[in-house]
């Protein structure tokens, strides 16, 4: 049993590593842009609010109140439309805690008459044993902890997302990602949540505080990456071992 857990187990690894040989000297390759949810909500739009018609002379017309004149709204509102989130990540913390605690108890119990009880106890007890201190007890602890924390990040981005649905309360979500590819490494950027139209500007942006269970991520893969990562072994060896 222990032979063939041994033999399973370095499979596994063996095979985790083998996939990963296929790009040994060839550079990552991008995601397809022809799938997901972005591609599919700007393939398959969804049904029109209105009915209504207008004649192409209004359309047109630079001074009408449509999206494509002048003076037209050119925010993103319907599902397959595109925005920009800006990300502007500036954030500082530290925390620092201090604890003192101490404390001190004293017990004491005599029992010199009680029914006689006393004196019939002693009759049976050890020689030098009494019971005129029954409970004597005292007690004495003392704690003390300090903890510090402290923490800084800063990202500035701007990525292109498009909204892949909008629900019937008219908050829109939105996914965006971005890949750009330098030498043998794609750094990735991946953003996705819920926004509401009147928080997206004129300018046809929204910022990432404005992102409702916002899920932002910066990553990268290639060679870099695979550098910095711990090996197989070592990750089962950080799980197993208990020290």
């Amino acid at each position: 049993m222990k032979n063939a857990l041994i033999v399973l187990l370095g499979s596994s690894v063996i095979l985790a590593g083998c996939g990963r040989m296929e790009h040994v000297g060839q550079r990552p390759e991008f995601t397809p842009t022809n799938t997901g949810a972005e591609h599919l909500a700007m393939a398959v739009p969804g049904l029109p609010r209105s009915l209504e018609t207008r004649r192409d002379v209004d359309r047109a017309s630079l001074w009408s109140g449509g999206r494509n004149s002048l003076l037209g709204d050119q925010r993103a509102s319907e599902r397959g439309e595109i925005l920009t989130v800006v990300v502007e990540i500036d954030e500082k913390a530290e925390i620092s805690n201090t604890t003192s605690r101490e404390r001190s108890a004293e017990e004491s119990l005599e029992l010199k008459q009680l029914l006689g009880i006393p004196q019939r106890l002693d009759q049976v007890l050890p020689s030098g044993a009494t019971s005129d201190n029954a409970v004597d007890l005292g007690t004495d602890s003392s704690y003390e902890g300090t903890g510090q924390v402290k923490r800084k990040e800063k990202l500035t981005l701007r990525i292109a997302a498009t909204i892949t649905d909008v629900l019937p309360n008219g908050v829109m979500r939105l996914q965006g990602s971005q890949e750009v590819r330098v030498n043998f490494e794609i750094r990735e950027l991946l953003v996705e949540g819920y926004v509401r139209p009147e928080d997206i500007s004129r300018q046809n942006e929204i910022t990432y505080d404005k992102i409702a269970s916002a899920r932002i991520s910066y990553g990268g893969r290639g060679q870099i990456n695979d550098v910095q990562q711990p090996r197989y072994g070592q990750q089962i060896a950080d799980i197993i071992l208990p020290f």
